[in-house]
């Protein structure tokens, strides 16, 4: 790894862009969206569930009888586990296809799940 870290000090830290705004097909009028100087932009996932507040830029509750909300564009990029503080957030699985099923491996994951995002979230209230 270019800067040098052990496999073992490394984590996936993620951040939902608020300033990208982009069509369908990932494209921001017209053109391709640069990539990152470090990491990659993800985009076409949906929430099961839930929702992601636009004001807040925080998961909420999905409005009634909406299961599936698209998400935003989010940023992957690797750091250091030591200086990853994922606060208030959701642990959310990334997976494949929307069919979670898949062959049980031998990190006792589905085949299909791909990794974890640690999402902010809004406190309950109480």
């Amino acid at each position: 790894m270019k800067k040098g870290w052990s496999l073992d000090e490394v984590i996936y830290f993620s951040e939902v862009k608020k300033d990208i705004i982009a069509g369908d097909d990932g494209r921001i009028e017209g053109k391709t969206l640069a990539p990152p100087a470090e990491g990659v932009f993800i985009h076409g996932l949906y929430l099961e569930g839930a929702a992601w507040s636009k004001v807040e830029q925080k998961l909420e509750e999905s409005q009634p009888k909406v299961l599936f909300t698209p998400m935003k564009f989010i940023w992957i990029m690797p750091s250091k586990m030591d200086e990853i503080d994922n606060g208030h957030s959701y642990k959310c699985p990334i997976y494949k296809t929307a069919m979670r099923k898949g062959t049980l491996s031998t990190t006792g994951h589905s085949t299909n799940f791909v990794l974890y995002l640690y999402l902010p979230m809004q406190k309950k209230h109480q």
